[in-house]
């Protein structure tokens, strides 16, 4: 007992300093806090499965889920899982996507829209909470299908990770990225005009 009360001080010290720093770097945000039930011999022993996202607000954002006895302590197990979980999402402009997108987990499905300027974030629950710590700021997003906070997060992440930045897209096909613009101006102007 003495052992593992030391062994948890020395740890906690250690912690503190890097938190610190971590805490100005990422921003967490509690999508979702559940009850959970384990039946034993003796009765049932109950604890708590949290889900958070965390994200740099610079266009990383990563989510983890952790169980734990306490509240406090499911929460900080799923902050690290998400933190070694993160993905790099391009943004255009630092604000918005740079196409439409759409993602599916399970029955969870998401449909991403990229936005014009002093749109906001239209989006709802879990995925409201993925943009704001991601750092973008006009987007229009619809969830079709399941609505467990589980499978739209990770619909919603899967949908990010399909994003491509014209950057990219033009050293795939070996094209200069002016071209890839180009192409995307007046196509995008046809699809405005039909609807």
């Amino acid at each position: 007992m003495a052992r593992e009360e030391g062994r948890g001080r020395g740890r906690g010290q250690g912690r503190g300093r890097g938190e610190r720093e971590e805490r100005d770097e990422f921003v967490d945000k509690l999508v979702a806090i559940n009850r959970v039930a384990k039946v034993v011999k003796g009765g049932k022993n109950f604890g708590f499965a949290a889900l958070v996202v965390v994200g740099d607000q610079k266009g990383r954002v990563g989510f983890g889920k952790g169980k734990a006895r306490e509240v406090p302590e499911a929460i900080r197990k799923a902050t690290q899982e998400a933190k070694r979980n993160l993905v790099r999402v391009p943004l255009r402009e630092g604000r918005t996507l740079h196409h439409d997108a759409a993602g599916r987990w399970g029955a969870g499905k998401v449909v991403l829209r990229s936005a014009p300027p002093g749109t906001g974030i239209i989006a709802g629950g879990p995925m409201r909470a993925i943009f704001e710590t991601l750092g973008v700021q006009d987007v229009v997003a619809k969830s079709i299908g399941s609505s467990n906070p589980y499978n739209m997060v990770r619909a919603t992440v899967n949908a990010l990770q399909n994003q491509q930045s014209p950057r990219s897209m033009a050293a795939k096909r070996g094209k200069k990225v002016s071209d890839i613009l180009s192409a995307r101006g007046p196509a995008a102007d046809a699809a405005d005009a039909a609807a």
